[in-house]
């Protein structure tokens, strides 16, 4: 039998080292589906929502490199803008196959007819859709170039007649070119970058997801230059583990610590990140920002200096140029900050709560502390976020993803599939909000069906959490934000895994050890606080005025009993922090 263009498809991303394409299969797609079953060399990752399958593939890919996601004609395609909007943004390179309806009929207004072009031009760096059997081997060849070299998604239209077509071998390249690149400023711009930092005594460094693989790098620096460092949340993974001079996060899930280091410098070095909060950036001081990206120099303060270079090769070549600082004082200081904050935080976590209201914090600790030391966390975008960011712990093993750029409610599940599938000798656990599970919860289906032995921790707290307290500091009175939920627990079990219904603050540390220890998938429903605060490190007073005067408001509309529940959960916190 002749090969097939579909079977083409299969052979390059079996070469290119895709282990599994996630998709829900459908018209358009089958003669794809059926290549792959064919070959035998790549699995069909059947998932129930294309959403689903985006941001599975988009874990994969952070975490192994290249990953593939595909959708059917209009509908199925289309579904997974959200996920591949994240992945783009976050630097996954995912292939995206995106089939569509015949040829033929393309500008005619066909069933289920979509323009790939348009639909998914913002959220790629690379999109095309192949019309010919011999556009296709080049086309593909470009679109797995592009998703790998500029760290994104890349999206290639599929017309169904084309992938049944018979295969057209072309004569220019169709594997994947890898390579191994230095990028780092120049000898005179790390003079000059030397020269700026020695003349400086107090200085900061933040770091972000450009600091994986410099750790020793980063931590070498401080040390030479006695600075503190500080992280986003993408760089915690990377940069708090064995770090003497760490002080924390900073942002709005972040500790005051960072932020005070920051501000009380005299220059700043943002090392790999693209940090998007510009109002936790001082203003009156130097700042020297070093990226892989050059486009992103400047984009997030007024600097001093901006240079294009890779984190750890440009630490390796700055280091010899720099002088050892001797003067302490101020390292000493910020660390001394940070103790306090350390030891403030643990106050939330030793007031473990109440039936039906236990503190999330002590949920977030009592799960890192029993989580294995190369535990993979996935943490949805909300509160969920806020507990994984403050209470999870690097060891230099973990990994944490999560919508860090997009800020999509419902990633958590999705990503611990394709987390799940791509390290499956690691612990998986992920931080579920009550909105994000059930935004996406048929998915758990799948989990099942592929017996992934994913940890699903529910963090109910019966509302839009995050959205309810952006309300309040608005000064405006939560509308709609509250929930209604199932028992999760027992929706698991009729999905066919182990449930568990967790509502005693009592009861947590057994619930959570019993979860780590299943062999197989779990999920724990865990009845949180809802009016646990997230307090940002930096607190302005027209949020404190909004945040008073939603009390007032909720007072006047008769809600006593819900005004008293927020104070009495949140007295100690704010009295602290303000």
């Amino acid at each position: 039998m002749a090969k097939k263009v579909a079977d083409q498809i299969v052979e390059t991303l079996v070469d290119t080292g895709i282990k599994r394409v996630y998709a829900v299969t459908g018209d358009s797609l089958n003669e794809f589906n059926d290549a792959v079953r064919r070959n035998g060399k790549i699995k069909w990752i059947h998932v129930r929502h294309e959403e689903v399958g985006a941001y599975a593939a988009a874990a994969e890919a952070e975490l192994d490199g290249l990953a593939c996601c595909a959708g059917s004609s209009g509908p199925g395609h289309v579904h997974l803008i959200n996920g591949l909007y994240d992945a783009n943004r976050s630097g996954a390179p995912v292939l995206a196959i995106a089939s569509t309806m015949h040829s033929e009929e393309m500008g005619s207004s066909y069933f289920q007819e979509t323009n790939t072009i348009k639909l998914f031009d913002d959220c790629s760096v690379y999109n095309q859709i192949a019309t010919t059997p011999k556009q296709l081997p080049r086309m593909l060849q470009m679109a797995l170039q592009h998703a790998y070299s500029k760290k994104g998604v890349a999206v290639l239209g599929l017309p169904g007649d084309v992938a049944m077509e018979k295969a057209v071998e072309i004569t220019s390249e169709t594997s994947l070119m890898r390579y191994q690149s230095v990028l780092r400023p120049s000898d005179d711009e790390l003079q000059q970058l030397a020269d700026t930092i020695n003349s400086h005594k107090r200085i900061t460094i933040f770091g972000g997801i450009g600091c994986k693989g410099a750790h020793e790098e980063v931590i070498s620096l401080a040390k030479k230059i006695l600075a503190p460092v500080g992280y986003s949340f993408r760089g915690k993974m990377y940069l708090q583990h064995d770090n003497p001079n760490e002080v924390g996060m900073t942002g709005l899930l972040g500790l005051p610590s960072a932020y005070h280091a920051m501000h009380e410098s005299d220059l700043l070095l943002l090392l790999g990140t693209d940090f998007p909060y510009k109002d936790f950036i001082p203003e009156d001081c130097d700042i020297i920002q070093i990226d892989e990206k050059p486009e992103r120099l400047g984009r997030r303060a007024k600097l001093t200096m901006g240079l294009a270079g890779d984190v750890q090769e440009t630490i390796k070549a700055l280091l010899p140029l720099l002088q050892q600082k001797e003067d302490s004082a101020f390292l000493d200081a910020q660390l001394k900050v940070y103790d306090k904050v350390k030891e403030i935080q643990l106050t939330y976590v030793k007031d473990r709560g109440e039936k039906n209201n236990i503190s999330p914090e002590y949920l977030a600790h009592t799960i890192d502390r029993l989580a294995a030391d190369d535990a993979i966390f996935t943490v949805d975008t909300g509160m969920s976020c806020v507990w994984g960011a403050r209470f999870i712990t690097a060891t230099g093993k973990r990994e944490m993803l999560g919508s860090f750029n997009h800020g999509s409610m419902a990633n958590a599940m999705p990503q611990a599939i394709g987390a799940a599938l791509a390290r499956p000798d690691q612990q998986v656990i992920a931080f579920c909000g009550d909105g994000g599970l059930s935004m996406l919860m048929g998915d758990l289906a799948t989990i099942v069906q592929y017996n992934l032995p994913i940890k699903i921790i529910v963090f109910d707290n019966r509302s839009l959490g995050m959205v309810k307290l952006e309300m309040e500091v608005a000064g405006l009175p939560d509308n709609e934000t509250d929930m209604y939920n199932p028992d999760f627990a027992t929706v698991a079990l009729a999905m066919g895994m182990k449930g568990i219904c967790v509502d005693d603050p009592d009861n947590v540390e057994s619930a959570i050890a019993e979860a780590l220890s299943h062999d197989g998938p779990i999920l724990v429903h865990a009845k949180t606080n809802p009016n646990s605060l997230a307090m940002p490190p930096k607190i302005e007073f027209s949020q404190m005025k909004g945040y008073a005067i939603t009390m007032g408001k909720l007072i006047l509309n008769g809600r006593m009993d819900e005004v008293l529940d927020t104070v009495k959960s949140n007295y100690k916190h704010l009295k602290e922090v303000l």
